[in-house]
């Protein structure tokens, strides 16, 4: 479904800790209102990976911001959902896993590291501008100005089981307790980083998803945006 043309951008973003299912509800949201849908963590990630493999400590923003310039991270659009490929090598799957995930926080807490996937961030807006897009800074730092700004949130205990089942579903092996712990490290870093750290933007909606499925949260969301943009599509 496309968006109409009378809306020739629309930006949306969804910020939130991990695990409250902000990607799942980007893809879902994005597919009911007709928009594309950016997974921004997943750049992180992908440096995050390239950092692992390459021995490049997670906490040195110059060397990190050196090697996310030495590649090309970039999105596959015809897929669905998008796939992230560094240079020629599709990293979609490898940089959910938890090795990569452990390290993440500390990897995306370096300024100069998100100067410059911010800059890619509003690249992407620049070519996909009518766009879901979602992160930890979305709606605070890079697309202030966002058409809507949600903010997802969940409770701890419910966000580890909702990732100990995405790896479940994957086929992975799942450790629970160091999911749990992963999360509040994470949790941790995100909220005290000097970088952009994770809060819920001034005038955003914030959803508690903890006792709600993610057809709810969407549903809730494509009333939210329809009551503040008129003629964009998607049913309610």
């Amino acid at each position: 479904m496309a968006t109409p043309k009378s809306i020739p951008s629309c930006i949306i973003t969804i910020d939130g800790p991990a695990g409250t299912g902000k990607s799942t509800v980007a893809r879902s949201l994005a597919e009911r209102l007709g928009l594309d849908c950016l997974d921004t963590g997943a750049l992180y990630r992908a440096v995050s990976l390239l950092s692992l493999e390459q021995d490049v400590p997670p906490d040195d923003g110059p060397a990190l911001s050196a090697l996310a310039q030495t590649v090309e991270l970039r999105f596959d659009w015809s897929d669905d959902p998008p796939s992230l490929w560094v240079d020629e090598r599709n990293v979609s799957s490898r940089i959910r896993d938890l090795d990569v995930s452990s390290r993440v926080s500390d990897v995306a807490s370096q300024p100069e590291l998100r100067a410059i996937l911010d800059a890619e961030q509003r690249r992407i807006a620049e070519d996909h501008p009518r766009l879901v897009t979602e992160g930890r800074d979305q709606g605070s730092v890079v697309f202030p100005d966002a058409d809507v700004r949600f903010f997802l949130d969940a409770d701890e205990a419910v966000r580890a089981q909702r990732r100990a089942d995405q790896m479940a579903n994957r086929g992975d092996v799942v450790d629970e307790a160091a999911i749990r712990s992963d999360i509040r490290n994470r949790d941790k870093v995100d909220r005290s980083r000097a970088a952009a750290p994770l809060v819920q933007p001034a005038g955003s909606i914030r959803i508690d998803s903890t006792h709600l499925t993610i057809e709810e949260v969407v549903e809730r969301m494509v009333d939210l945006v329809h009551e503040q943009i008129s003629g964009i599509g998607g049913s309610s």
